[in-house]
């Protein structure tokens, strides 16, 4: 439903100058003249972000019979699935989100697109264990991997509750909070830690994250994948399934687009004010969903309360980066771990790189990379030269790469520290569902791991319209 410009006026005016919301380059009092033109959009859900979570939640709502609009700042759905094209071959390069986990949500949301998919099992084969710093060619894990993983799944399975959300007992259970190095010493886990961490990428150091953090990334949903096999679709293709989704939402996805101010009473409904490619819109909704990373950056134009500044403010993150490069030189089908000849448990000093791992194209790679600073476009493309150029001291005729693609996934793993947990902030973050008609999704409320996210979502909702 759309209103009159009239009506838009009138709501404009009072939405820009009778709360005086400040807008990037218009100072606090901006002109309302400049959004007279705007259009009003009438929804019963406004979702601010449509990566895994508001993607999913957008055609849910849709399936339940409730109107919906989504605001995603980037051009296209999907968060962090990115899919690279290559012309020479092709071929699609896979190079943010590359698998499933195999649930009743993931096989139901693809299957409504009728995307095929194929089960995906990824094999350590073909892979060299190199210090990107020196080019020193580092052993395996010493020990029984299989024997220690069993160990760390017993420990997983004793807090089944982590694969719904983080609804955790009081008082915590010490384990969880303990620095994963500790976890890792108590119970006897070192010859798993290459193999835990490597599902783990995008983290900083990760001996010194609460183990519960470790055990979202490598959950038992996960623990399953590794052994039985993760869902991909057939073709290669992940972004296959946001850009069905995209034609189905057709203008209800504002793509390009940022919240430029928002008004969410409890007892009315709210009024977001959006910037789009085309010019201004403001969007009334009785209820909002935001499932964009809760960063006090990232809600720079949002109404937070004391209350809701005081648990965002608390997260910290990493910065993750991935890219898909042409590497000359290395063996066909070889990938390179990153791994420290003087560091514990050969865990790679980050940040750096994490992985380049061969595809279905020769001389293409996805390189992944990370850790706990900002980098720039420019400096992480430059170290990922730098450590590929290094691979010549361990014997690898590289030449220089080519970025041929590249995708920030900053702010990344939003985290808090093992006090703080203890202190009850996961029950404050909690707290907020449904606060002034307000729900949250997204990675900061579960995990990493879309099929989670999907499974999560789904319950939300069930929440939100009892």
């Amino acid at each position: 439903m759309y209103l009159s410009i009239r009506t838009t006026k009138s709501l404009l005016v009072s939405l820009l100058l009778g709360h005086a919301i400040a807008l990037p380059g218009f100072g606090s009092n901006p002109d309302a003249s400049q959004y007279e033109d705007a259009s009003t959009i009438e929804r019963d859900v406004a979702i601010i972000g449509g990566g895994a979570s508001g993607t999913y939640a957008a055609i849910k709502l849709r399936q339940m019979g409730h109107s919906v609009v989504v605001v995603e700042r980037e051009p296209d759905l999907g968060g962090h699935t990115n899919t690279y094209y290559d012309p020479v071959s092709g071929r699609h390069i896979d190079y943010g989100v590359l698998i499933w986990q195999d649930t009743t949500e993931a096989r139901d949301f693809l299957a409504h697109y009728n995307i095929s998919t194929t089960m995906v099992q990824f094999e350590n084969s073909g892979t060299a264990r190199v210090d990107l710093r020196t080019g020193e060619t580092v052993p395996p894990p010493q020990g029984n991997v299989t024997e220690a993983m069993m160990r760390y799944v017993g420990q997983l399975l004793r807090y089944p509750y982590l694969a719904e959300g983080w609804d955790l007992p009081d008082p915590v259970p010490e384990d969880l909070l303990l620095p994963f190095g500790q976890f890792v010493e108590k119970y006897d886990l070192a010859p798993a830690v290459e193999t835990l961490t490597l599902y783990a990428q995008g983290l900083r150091d990760w001996l010194p994250y609460p183990t519960v953090y470790i055990m979202k990334y490598f959950s038992l949903g996960v623990a399953l994948g590794a052994q039985n096999g993760f869902m991909g679709t057939a073709d290669g293709i992940n972004m296959a399934l946001y850009s069905a989704a995209r034609e189905e939402l057709g203008d209800d996805a504002l793509l390009s687009s940022t919240v430029a101010g928002m008004e969410r009473p409890a007892n009315r409904p709210h009024r977001i004010l959006v910037r789009t490619p085309s010019g201004y819109q403001l969007i009334r909704a009785n209820r909002t969903i935001i499932t964009a990373p809760p960063k006090l950056e990232n809600l720079a134009n949002f109404d937070l309360d004391d209350t809701e500044r005081g648990v965002f403010g608390q997260f910290e993150n990493t910065f993750y980066y991935t890219t898909v490069a042409r590497v000359p030189g290395l063996p066909l089908g070889l990938g390179i771990v990153n791994r420290g000849a003087d560091t514990p448990y050969n865990l790679p000093p980050l940040p750096g790189v994490y992985t380049i791992t061969p595809t279905l194209v020769p001389e293409i790679y996805t390189i992944f990379y990370g850790g706990g600073e900002a980098k720039t476009e420019d400096q992480v493309k430059q170290s990922i030269i730098d450590s590929v150029l290094t691979l010549h001291e361990a014997s690898f005729n590289t030449s220089e790469p080519e970025i041929l693609a590249f995708s920030n996934h900053s702010p990344f793993e939003l985290f808090v520290s093992s006090e703080k947990i203890a202190g009850g902030f996961y029950r404050d973050l909690y707290a907020l569902q449904g606060r002034r008609n307000t729900y949250y999704a997204g990675a900061a409320f579960h995990a990493h791991d879309s099929a989670a996210l999907w499974r999560f979502v789904g319950n939300l909702l069930k929440t939100m319209f009892v």
